[in-house]
Formats: C-alpha cells, sequence, structure tokens
C-alpha cells in the first residue's frame, strides 16, 4: 500500500491536481493524478491519504438505450429550451419574479429563480406530454 506524505504546509489535500486534456492527439497518453484525503478516528494522521494515477477510460455502453431514456431525454432538452426561453422573454419577468418571491420561502419552494423556472417549464411539459 501506498503512503502519501504532503509538507507540513499542505494538511490535506483532496480532488484532482492533474487533468486529463481529452481534446489533445496525446489524450490517451496522459495520467490523471487523483488525491484523496478522509478523517477517520480509528486511523493515524496520515494515513487515510490516497494518491491514484488514472488513464483515459473509453467506456463504452453494453446495453442499448431504452425508450424511457429516450423519453427523459428528449423531455430534459425541451425544459431546457423553454426555460432558456422564458428567461429572456420579457413578458413574464415581472409575473415570474412575483410568483416565484411568493412561493421562495415555503416549505418546498425553489431557492433559485433558475430552479423555479425548470419547475413551471418541467411542469408545463408534462401537462402537454403525459406518459403512458
Amino acid at each position: 500500500m501506498a503512503k502519501v506524505e504532503y509538507a507540513d504546509a499542505i494538511k490535506t489535500v483532496s480532488g484532482a491536481l492533474t487533468k486529463i486534456n481529452k481534446k489533445s492527439p496525446h489524450a490517451a497518453d496522459q495520467k490523471m493524478v487523483l488525491a484523496t484525503h478522509r478523517v477517520a478516528p480509528t486511523q493515524t494522521e496520515g494515513a487515510c491519504s490516497r494518491l491514484y494515477l488514472r488513464g483515459l477510460s473509453a467506456v463504452s455502453r453494453t446495453t442499448p438505450v431504452t425508450a424511457n431514456e429516450i423519453a427523459i431525454r428528449e423531455r430534459f432538452i425541451a425544459v431546457q429550451a423553454a426555460v432558456k426561453t422564458r428567461a429572456n422573454s420579457l413578458e413574464h419577468v415581472t409575473s415570474d419574479q412575483a410568483a416565484f418571491l411568493a412561493q421562495k420561502d415555503s416549505p418546498t419552494g425553489k431557492k433559485t429563480m433558475k430552479a423555479y423556472l425548470w419547475k413551471v417549464c418541467g411542469e408545463a411539459y408534462d401537462a402537454e406530454h403525459p406518459r403512458s
């Protein structure tokens, strides 16, 4: 098992230290350096740090795309376009802002305007396209 020891100035390092440039023609030759750190009461200090090297792995799907997945993707694309259109539409700005502020502090209310628009446009899409 490998052990990673960091300089005294660095207590913990967690995450990708270097990434693979997927657009590079040499992407298959590059490595990603990933460091992880966790705190466990049963471990001695420094024993919970790990360092990993990962290569570019081209994972291909083994199962065909289902009809349900296609429907979910189509819904996402349609709702995304509707949110973008509605966010830039001047005729809905004041009514959307008032409705957003009215629901914001409720327990099930959306906390951002973007999330609220996704909810509204998603409900409108679901009303127009009922699932069978």
